[in-house]
């Protein structure tokens, strides 16, 4: 029999050499697959899917994914994860000018989620990792809801969560607790599964286990706080939905035909009122783009509204691109009342970059002549307004404003009894974006403890209760009117009170665990004797024991 081949380290087969990065190499592509597939199980959470509860195993998946990673190894899988999710999630903004809006924007989205990655690998093997981990995903979503061109709230934790455990924490903390309470239940889970793996120590079980338990016992908790009480009185409240005259950009090259079609359901609605089908209501709700016709500056479309409120016998907010003679465009809700006509307006703060305003043309010019087509340029209001409609102090947040915590805020803290979400969801046909909003709406309901009406050109069009609830809504592309009894409410929740605070504990007690840790980790290198002064041989792993990958 032949003797064993005995090699030395510096004589290793190639089967050898090569065994340890192949390997290596496995582990990186099963840590993207699953990264990514975190990212499409979060996705997968949003609505039109009631499938709320699969939000916390994506951040199962990503705690499991980071741990142990370095930062830079953190960001990318962190970028691949949030790829998974943005990119399915902002589909719908390609529906009509195809992937150069859609795909830039869903990768400038994931670079936040990068960075919240590299975060989160940093603090992933110190105590309390999980608690150190939501938090600094709540850091992540607070940036990119300010940052760039005003932020892009859109894809929050939180608007995925209109139903389920989690949700009656908005009216104690806000959108940013809701997301603190899923990213907290998932990276909890993520330990949990760690330490099956690499043993159980009960100090350490203990954690993870109340960082699963106490998110959703605090939600359930949570479910007496939020107020459906009519105690600032009760609206008959309608929502008309006029449709449009065809789906794509170009819907509204027949301005006059939307104007028309709105005008038609809300004097079909007059009818069934004076037939006894639908009682009077106290107020209506245009949605926006109703009119895209300047009403102060065509004689016609003022008739043709007038006409209609006046036969409805109610104030009307009604969604109107507004066109001064200075040239500047706002993009307003203007209160018509059926006696004395235009009283009030509401200029929408929020204004959607590159389809409202068009910032850095000349670069995106390069990319697509669709640019072009964006020909005017909005100018944002600077206060929210609070519309006095009948028994109700209506306030309102237009379209893309229902995204941003603070635009919604502001109105309840003006003093509304009521919300109305006007949106004009026409330009992004049969995709899922319309329930994504209506989400928002749901959640906004119960952060601030109003109705919510929701009046869309094109539907989903809804009535909100309160507790979050869809009492009525509407069928795409058709056109409706919702009529109902809606409780208005003056006393606010304390998600309400305590504003961006919560938000901001957050965000700095993240980055606070973020510091400490590199500070930590600077301190541990310096502390560490070098090869050069023990004479031994560097083992060729990081210092801080942590893989390159």
């Amino acid at each position: 029999m032949a003797a064993p081949v005995v090699t030395t380290p510096d004589e290793a087969s190639p089967v050898e050499t090569l065994g340890t990065p192949r390997r290596r190499w496995r582990g990186v592509l099963a840590r993207v697959a699953l990264a990514a597939a975190s990212g499409a199980v979060l996705y997968l959470s949003f609505p039109p899917r009631p499938l709320w509860w699969l939000a916390p195993l994506a951040f199962t998946g990503l705690g499991v994914v980071l741990h142990g990673r370095r930062a830079r190894a953190g960001f990318g899988y962190g970028f691949v994860m949030g790829l998974g999710f943005f990119l399915p999630l902002l589909h719908w903004t390609g529906e009509y000018v195809g992937a150069v809006a859609w795909l830039p924007l869903a990768a400038a989205e994931a670079v936040f989620a990068g960075a919240a990655g590299a975060a989160i690998a940093v603090v992933s093997t110190v105590g309390g990792a999980p608690l150190w981990a939501a938090l600094l995903w709540v850091a992540g979503e607070a940036l990119r809801a300010r940052l760039p061109f005003g932020g892009f709230p859109w894809g929050k934790v939180a608007f995925g969560q209109a139903e389920g455990a989690y949700l009656h924490l908005a009216a104690v903390g806000g959108t940013p607790l809701v997301s603190f309470a899923v990213a907290l239940t998932g990276f909890g889970v993520a330990a949990l599964v760690l330490r099956w793996r690499t043993g159980w120590r009960p100090r350490a079980v203990v954690g993870a286990a109340l960082a699963v338990l106490v998110p959703v016992l605090a939600g359930v908790a949570a479910v007496p706080v939020v107020g459906t009480d009519a105690n600032a009185g009760i609206a008959t409240v309608a929502v008309i939905q006029g449709n449009v005259p065809r789906l794509g950009l170009d819907f509204n090259a027949q301005r006059r035909a939307v104007l028309d079609n709105h005008v038609r359901r809300t004097e079909q609605l007059a009818a069934d009122i004076r037939s006894g089908r639908v009682p009077r209501p106290d107020l209506v709700i245009w949605p926006e783009n109703s009119s895209d016709i300047d009403p102060y500056r065509n004689l016609d479309a003022y008739t043709e509204i007038d006409r209609a409120v006046a036969d409805v016998g109610a104030p009307v907010s009604v969604g109107a691109v507004v066109s001064p003679p200075d040239g500047t465009l706002r993009n307003a809700a203007v209160l018509w009342d059926p006696r004395r006509g235009p009283v009030d307006e509401y200029d929408k703060r929020k204004l959607q970059p590159f389809g409202e305003t068009m910032p850095l043309r000349s670069f995106v010019r390069v990319f697509s002549p669709e640019v072009d087509r964006v020909t005017w340029q909005f100018s944002p209001g600077t206060a929210a307004k609070v519309f006095t409609m009948g028994p109700a102090r209506v306030g309102i947040a237009t379209c893309y404003e229902v995204a941003f915590d603070g635009a919604v805020r502001d109105s309840v803290r003006s003093g509304a009894t009521l919300l109305a979400i006007p949106t004009n969801n026409a330009t992004f046909g049969r995709t899922e974006m319309t329930y994504q909003q209506l989400a928002m709406s749901r959640v906004r309901a119960v952060e601030h403890g109003r109705s919510v009406l929701v009046a869309a050109t094109s539907g989903v069009s809804a009535i909100v209760a309160p507790d979050g609830t869809v009492t009525q809504q509407t069928e795409l592309f058709t056109p409706d009117a919702l009529v109902a009894r809606v409780p208005l409410r003056a006393t606010t929740t304390l998600a309400t009170r305590l504003g961006a605070g919560p938000e901001w504990v957050m965000t700095l007690l993240g980055l606070a665990a973020l510091g400490w840790t590199l500070v930590a980790s600077v301190r541990r290198r310096r502390a560490r004797p070098s090869p050069a002064t023990t004479g031994g041989e560097g083992s060729g792993r990081p210092p801080d024991g942590r893989g390159d990958h």
